[in-house]
């Protein structure tokens, strides 16, 4: 069976995957260092969801560790067509992007106007429905990681290891503290639900300012449910009526357990059910039609 994600937009190409262009150097700063940043766009029956939003984090994220953009905003939009089209991909998907610095002698030091490398694919993924009945469990773990979370690098080791962590103690995801404050999962950012408010960690630099965060934020302030952006004492999960985790190829997904603590007896609470839902119900009025 032909691959639906047979092409490939690389460095402003669209090439076949399996064109000898297609190559990683040994001196590519990003395969050394993991120098370089990327996006993860959910697609819906072949168009682009959120796409603004998630441009705005990659060009954010590009100038906060200082790379060249090697497009405009324009002619990276324009590509993203390009490879969903040669792909005929109108499944529901992802969009993966990713920028690297670019190619020298490996140096910690980087040269100034290096030409970045970047390339995208489109993949299938299916609605996570066992994880939106099921709901998942966390596990906290102290965070270790550097304190630049609002930049979404390449640099995810720490969030590799603490994910495997929590796997092997039979729990789905980390959920990371420093310093007593709660602040968010592994590859996810964290909600908690307390007298029928919402409540999450503000963005700085201690968490990744998640685009399904951004929308659900705006969505329950369309609802009337009340957002409080503020850091969490570690004690407040023992007073939490619900708790849910976002991120953009899950959206939505209840955490019914943290650590030996069950919340809401294990079950999707109202809050979480409604914003769900209401999430749903908006997706088709922010999508962008290739």
């Amino acid at each position: 069976m032909e691959r639906m994600n047979k092409y490939v937009l690389w460095n402003g190409k669209i090439l076949d995957q399996d064109d000898k262009e297609v190559s990683v150097s040994y001196e590519d700063r990003g395969y050394q260092f993991g120098d370089g940043v990327y996006e993860v766009i959910r697609i819906y029956q072949g168009a682009i969801h959120l796409l603004d939003w998630h441009l705005d984090r990659l060009f954010y994220s590009m100038k906060e560790i200082d790379i060249v953009p090697p497009f405009t905003r324009e002619q990276l939009i324009e590509q993203l067509r390009d490879v969903i089209k040669a792909n005929q991909f109108q499944a529901d998907g992802k969009l993966y992007i990713q920028v690297t610095r670019g190619e020298q002698p490996r140096d910690h030091l980087y040269e100034p106007n290096l030409q970045a490398v970047y390339y995208a694919i489109v993949t299938p993924f299916e609605k996570p429905v066992d994880m939106w009945e099921n709901g998942v469990t966390v596990m906290l773990q102290e965070d270790i990681r550097w304190l630049r979370c609002d930049i979404k690098s390449l640099n995810l080791l720490p969030n590799v290891m603490a994910r495997t962590t929590a796997q092997k103690n039979g729990y789905d995801e980390p959920l990371f503290y420093r310093d007593g404050i709660v602040r968010e999962c592994g590859a996810s950012n964290f909600f908690l639900v307390k007298d029928q408010a919402l409540v999450t960690h503000p963005t700085d630099h201690h968490i990744l300012g998640g685009i399904t965060r951004k929308q659900v934020i705006r969505l329950a302030k369309e609802l009337g449910i009340p957002v409080y952006e503020r850091e969490i004492d570690l004690n407040e999960l023992e007073k939490a009526h619900e708790c849910f985790l976002t991120a953009t190829p899950l959206e939505i997904v209840p955490i019914t357990q943290i650590d030996e603590k069950k919340m809401n007896g294990g079950a999707f609470g109202p809050i979480t059910k409604k914003l769900f839902r209401y999430y749903q119900e908006k997706i088709p009025e922010d999508l962008f039609s290739v």
